[in-house]
């Protein structure tokens, strides 16, 4: 995971915050429609092979290398989007940050402003 310069300042609890908030994403993400139908082509030949009277010795090892191809397969594009949803969540927490010290920066930046105007509104009325 390559972490950005702006990130640096995130705290431990924020980083897990983004860790859970990626996986969950990447969890919802993880079985899509080509799996599904790939799954689905799996089963099919299973049971085309089985209604053609092929012995369950070469049926099985199709039917596990199927279930193992889409364990991989979702495993694989589980990983890659958890790692896009990792980064885009530090990305955002980065910028929360910089927006909370930007805030921060301005107001003070206004408080010392208003106090000026204010006591120069004093001095005038003195």
């Amino acid at each position: 995971m390559v972490e950005a310069p702006a990130t640096k300042h995130i705290s431990p609890a924020m980083e897990q915050k983004a860790i859970q908030k990626a996986k969950d994403r990447a969890k919802a993400g993880m079985w899509g429609l080509d799996i599904a139908v790939f799954l689905f082509a799996i089963l099919i030949i299973v049971i085309v092979l089985l209604f053609q009277d092929v012995g369950i010795e070469v049926v099985a090892p199709i039917a596990i290398f199927g279930l193992a191809m889409v364990w991989f397969l979702g495993w694989r594009r589980g990983r890659k989007l958890y790692q896009r949803f990792y980064d885009e969540e530090l990305a955002e927490l980065g910028q929360e940050l910089r927006r909370a010290v930007k805030g921060t920066v301005e107001e003070t930046i206004e408080d010392t402003i208003e106090e000026k105007v204010q006591k120069a509104l004093r001095k005038r009325w003195e």
